[in-house]
């Protein structure tokens, strides 16, 4: 495992249509704005499929996470990419085989406007 300390990682994603219907029918998040486009044809991203990019970084780097906080600050629309950056705050071994990790995250629309951050901590197996 080669992450350390201030590592900086990122993913983006353009969302489309059908990830939101995916999603919807996973989710069952059924809210009007995820169903019904808006005056230009665009839906609202789900707040917790917008949260996936930070997730799939984790899951990147094999992390059981045992917390996370999410603070959306703007809509996310179809056709949005969200490029989403995470910086490693804290990785280290354990006596139990294991290493801690604790990491924030900025998730920004393709107008460099933030849309989600927060961060998130658990164990690497």
């Amino acid at each position: 495992m080669g992450l350390r300390v201030g590592d900086q990682l990122s993913f983006e994603r353009t969302f489309t249509t059908e990830d939101v219907e995916m999603f919807t029918k996973i989710s069952r998040d059924e809210g009007d704005h995820h169903l019904n486009p808006d005056e230009q044809g665009r839906l609202v991203i789900q707040g917790l499929l917008t949260a996936t990019l930070p997730t799939k970084i984790g899951g990147d780097n094999n992390v059981l996470a045992r917390t996370m906080n999410f603070e959306f600050l703007r809509p996310v629309f179809t056709t949005d990419t969200i490029c989403c950056g995470v910086t490693i705050e804290k990785f280290e071994k354990q006596d139990n085989h294991r290493t801690a990790i604790v990491a924030s995250f900025i998730c920004t629309n393709q107008k460099e406007k933030q849309v989600l951050k927060g961060n998130f901590a658990g164990v690497i197996l």
